[in-house]
């Protein structure tokens, strides 16, 4: 259980981890990767399965999610909940200055960030094309970013009760050393460097736009 989490998210965590073996076969893979303290973000590839209770359930610590604003307005209740378990809003679609100094606020303040650099879903499984906000966020915080997996989340709401054989996977961390003003080659640099990291992990049918990237490249 992670020590570092809220009351709520030891309770979610708690319900996950005891109802979760219904559903799936979890294997995690490298999660000593995952710095025990310290500000860093943990980027993961997004597919049409339950990545974010997967990820959550892998993870030896607190990890402190953006959401889509919408979420927020759909009850009270429901924006308290979110909030307690360290979901914070963005206005996605655009740059959100707010949610962003927000995400840089709880890496320097020592905790894990949880982002989807893809930016949205991948439907096919495959992996897309990178956004630079996870890479900004961490050079902006002087933070290592951890490069994780989900592979065939997708199959526990395709196949439900058949248990199917899910995995996660964590790189080691990477810190960016070159410039960390703010420069958009810099920060497509380290994107393009974290998504190889990210796809080296993946079976090859999955690497999609970095089908080159190779096992070397997730060292």
């Amino acid at each position: 259980m992670p020590v570092d989490g809220s009351w709520i998210y030891k309770v979610l965590w708690i319900v996950v981890r005891v109802l979760g073996p219904l559903f799936c076969r979890l294997k995690v893979e490298g999660a000593e990767h995952v710095p025990q303290e310290g500000g860093c973000v943990l980027v993961c590839n997004h597919n049409m399965g339950p990545d974010y209770l997967l990820l959550g359930v892998s993870t030896p610590r607190q990890i402190y999610f953006m959401g889509k604003v919408e979420i927020f307005g759909y009850h009270p209740i429901i924006a308290r909940v979110l909030m307690s378990a360290g979901v914070f809003p963005v206005q996605r679609g655009r740059q959100d200055k707010v949610a962003l100094e927000r995400a840089v606020e709880l890496v320097r303040g020592g905790r894990l960030l949880g982002m989807y650099p893809e930016g949205t879903r991948s439907r096919t499984g495959q992996l897309q094309r990178g956004k630079s906000g996870a890479a900004r966020i961490a050079m902006a915080a002087n933070a290592p970013v951890i490069p994780a997996v989900v592979i065939d989340s997708a199959q526990v709401f395709k196949s439900p009760f058949r248990r199917p054989r899910v995995t996660v996977r964590f790189a080691e961390p990477l810190t960016w050393q070159g410039d960390v003003s703010d420069d958009p080659s810099a920060a497509r640099a380290f994107t393009d460097w974290i998504m190889r990291s990210m796809a080296a992990m993946l079976p090859p049918e999955m690497r999609g736009v970095y089908a080159e990237a190779d096992e070397g490249d997730a060292l």
